[in-house]
């Protein structure tokens, strides 16, 4: 890799043009129109950088001001995403130039603790602290062996509609629900409309995006996204029913959507690629083999300022450790820190004792969510045990209730 002299620039308004179709290009999807507005609109210039080569683009990041769901609450965090460098200025070393611009601007900014991004390929962005934090269940399962249990009276109405018709129910069911589940970003109307826009040309031949909607006896407190694609063979119908997003607020509202969601006339396989690691649907179905799961990666956490991160969330347990942190990048994190939480308060200051374990940031973003052991990263070499018997006693303080999970690609 030779290093860059390309100068870094902050993006303006006018550039999103040009940024848009450079990462269309890169993503190798096609320029959506019906999508431009939505995505212009969630842009943010003084936030984006953009490296020229003359008058040509050949890289870019963002990041978006939006609230993390976290364990116990929420952070405001650096959603970073539009990161590319063109294919004739690759291993120029732009890509790492631009990230660490932006972990020095997020971290002098002083605002957000923690910055999350999903990843194109999960080797790009450990070197530089990411840590996974959150996975993901992809279900494509045969509907037709899959049974769930016969409907209760508390299960309420069902509705079908079209989610831009019902976008204030659907922000109030998600809003209810999203501070118990780490992972899940605030949506305001910007990105309501960035989540729900439904260009024909990314739908692969299938219909339009349809919500079903469960009403209980408060009214709406579930709601299902999806989409019906046709197919026929000799045999009759094998149609595919495609989930992008369950939400509810209640049992019976998750029982109603999903039963329904698995028995659409004239389907026959029912698919989803945002499905929690703890998704109830593995304990409601008769046949959980039949679901064919698949786990892998979803959100990144990069912690940015380790004494505001850790005491930001909640702990399952009380605890009192001091964790030694190494951080290359950002030498402010660099330390040994005393975390004294529980469920209901947290504190994270500079300690001059000894340290009870050590690890490097990376280790941090990945225990940020919930998502990760901490017993589990020491035992493949990740967390140092310092005192004896520290591993034992800190581990559970660092899960959740909730595994955490992330619906929405930003």
């Amino acid at each position: 890799m030779t290093t860059s002299s390309l100068p870094i620039e902050t993006a303006r308004v006018e550039d999103f043009d040009e940024m848009n179709r450079f990462l269309n290009t890169l993503f190798h999807h096609a320029l959506e129109p019906e999508a431009y507005e939505a995505e212009k609109a969630i842009f943010e210039p003084a936030r984006a950088l953009v490296v020229r080569d003359g008058a040509e683009l050949v890289a870019t990041a963002t990041a978006f001001t939006r609230d993390l769901a976290v364990p116990g609450g929420e952070v405001p965090a650096a959603h970073v995403s539009m990161v590319g460098v063109a294919p004739t200025h690759r291993r120029r070393g732009l890509l790492t130039a631009m990230m660490h611009r932006q972990l020095r601007d997020i971290r002098d900014a002083g605002r957000e603790p923690v910055a999350v991004l999903w990843a194109s390929e999960g080797r790009i962005y450990p070197r530089f602290g990411y840590g996974l934090a959150s996975q993901r269940l992809e279900i494509d399962s045969v509907t037709a062996e899959l049974r769930l249990p016969a409907p209760t009276p508390d299960e309420g109405r069902l509705r079908l509609d079209l989610p831009a018709n019902r976008r204030p129910d659907l922000a109030r069911v998600y809003d209810q629900a999203r501070l118990d589940r780490p992972g899940w970003s605030a949506r305001d109307d910007r990105w309501w409309r960035y989540v729900l826009v439904d260009p024909e040309s990314q739908r692969g031949g299938a219909t339009e995006r349809r919500v079903v909607l469960h009403e209980g006896p408060d009214g709406v407190d579930g709601y299902g996204l999806f989409r019906t694609k046709a197919e026929w063979d000799s045999g009759g119908p094998k149609s595919t029913t495609t989930v992008d997003e369950v939400v509810a607020t209640s049992p019976a509202a998750y029982r109603a959507i999903w039963r329904m969601l698995l028995s659409i006339d004239l389907t026959r396989r029912l698919t989803s690629n945002r499905a929690a690691v703890d998704e109830p649907l593995l304990w409601l179905v008769d046949e959980p083999r039949r679901l064919g799961v698949r786990q892998i990666d979803a959100l990144w956490v990069r912690v940015v300022d380790v004494p505001a991160a850790l005491a930001a969330r909640r702990y399952a347990t009380d605890l009192d450790v001091v964790i030694e942190v190494t951080d290359d990048l950002l030498p402010e994190n660099t330390g040994r820190w005393r975390l004294v939480g529980g469920p209901k308060t947290a504190s994270c200051t500079p300690a001059t004792g000894p340290a009870d374990l050590a690890c490097d940031v990376r280790c941090l973003g990945e225990l940020f969510l919930g998502g990760a052991s901490l017993t589990t990263l020491a035992a493949a070499g990740r967390v140092r045990e310092l005192r004896s018997g520290a591993l034992a006693e800190t581990t559970p303080a660092f899960t959740w209730h909730r595994a955490p999970s992330a619906m929405e690609v930003f």
